[in-house]
C-alpha cells in the first residue's frame, strides 16, 4: 500500500469515528474542582444484576481539543453490549498563542487527574451508578487514553516518592489497551503524534528525569491481566509500540495479549460502525464477566 493510501483510508476511518453525534451520559460526577475534573456515567442496557464497569480514558495526543465527547458513541455502544461505563476526563495541553497543535498534556496534571478519577471511581459507582459493580472494573482507554490506562493500572510500581503510587495494585478485572502509546522512548523516536510523546513530559529537558514516572512499558510487570488492541493499518500509533510494550512485559515475565486487526488502522476501535469495535467489546466482555 503506497503512502498515499494509507494516509487516505485513515483519514476516511477518523472520519467515521468522528461522524456519530455525542451520546449524552445518564450521569455526570465530579471527582474534583476543576471543570475537567468529571466523569460521565452510562448505565447498562438491558441485563439484571449488577454489570461489569468499563472506565474509558480517551485518546487525543493529550491535547485540549479531544475531549470525551468524541468516545461517548462508543461509551454507548458499550452501554448496549451490557456494560456500565463510566468515561473520564483529565486536563490536557494548552492552546498555542500562535494557532499550532496544543501542547501535549500537562505536567503533573494530567497524571493527577487520572489518578484522583481512579481513586474516587469505586465511590461514585455505589452513589450514582447502582447497576455498575465495582468489584468488576475493566480499564480501557484508546490512543493516548490507552497509555493513561496501563499507567494507571501500574501506579503501584511507580517509583518511591512518587506522588501517584499505590501500595497495592489496583483491584481492576483488568486492562484493555487499544492502540495504545505504550512505550515512551519507542513513541518518541517514532515521532508518534507529532512529537506529543516528549511534550507529554515537558520537552527534552525533562524527558528522561520524567519518564520513570510515566512511562508503562518501565512499570512492569504489573500482575493485572491485559491484553493490547491494536491494527496492523495503524499509521498513527504504528503497531511497533505495542509490540514493544509486551516485549517488555515478556523480559519482565509477564505475557501480555496482543491482538493484531488486519486492515484496521487507528480510529475503527472505537467507531461503533466499524467491525473493530466489536472485537473490542469481546475482549472487554473476556476480562469482565
Amino acid at each position: 500500500m503506497t503512502d498515499d493510501v494509507a494516509a487516505a483510508r485513515a483519514a476516511a476511518e477518523e472520519k467515521s469515528a468522528f461522524s456519530h453525534p455525542p451520546v449524552d451520559p445518564d450521569a455526570t460526577a465530579a471527582y474534583g474542582d476543576d471543570p475537567d475534573h468529571v466523569i460521565d456515567l452510562y448505565a447498562p442496557r438491558g441485563g439484571s444484576g449488577p454489570a461489569p464497569v468499563v472506565v474509558v480514558l480517551h485518546g487525543g495526543a493529550w491535547r485540549t481539543p479531544y475531549d470525551r465527547r468524541h468516545v461517548s458513541p462508543f461509551a454507548a455502544f458499550l452501554a448496549h453490549r451490557g456494560f456500565a461505563v463510566a468515561s473520564v476526563e483529565y486536563r490536557r495541553g494548552a492552546t498555542r498563542a500562535d494557532g499550532g497543535d496544543a501542547v501535549a498534556g500537562r505536567w503533573p496534571d494530567t497524571f493527577d487527574d487520572v489518578a484522583a478519577a481512579l481513586d474516587a471511581l469505586p465511590g461514585l459507582i455505589r452513589e450514582l451508578l447502582p447497576a455498575g459493580d465495582p468489584r468488576r472494573i475493566v480499564l480501557t482507554g484508546h490512543s493516548a487514553g490507552g497509555h493513561l490506562a496501563l499507567w494507571a493500572a501500574a501506579r503501584h510500581l511507580l517509583p518511591a516518592g512518587s506522588p501517584w503510587r499505590t501500595d497495592a495494585p489496583a483491584p481492576l478485572r483488568g486492562v484493555v489497551a487499544l492502540a495504545p502509546i505504550a512505550d515512551l522512548e519507542v513513541a518518541d523516536k517514532l515521532g508518534v503524534c507529532d512529537g506529543a510523546v516528549r511534550e507529554l513530559l515537558g520537552g527534552d529537558d525533562h524527558f528522561a528525569e520524567r519518564r520513570p514516572h510515566a512511562d508503562p512499558a518501565l512499570l512492569l510487570p504489573t500482575g493485572i491481566a491485559t491484553t493490547l488492541v491494536q491494527g496492523r493499518a495503524d499509521i498513527d500509533v504504528p503497531h511497533a509500540v505495542a509490540e514493544a510494550y509486551a516485549d517488555a512485559a515478556a523480559k519482565a515475565g509477564e505475557v501480555v495479549g496482543v491482538t493484531l486487526l488486519p486492515d484496521v488502522g487507528h480510529f475503527p476501535l472505537i467507531d461503533p460502525a466499524a467491525d473493530a469495535c466489536a472485537i473490542v467489546a469481546e475482549e472487554i466482555a473476556q476480562l469482565a464477566w
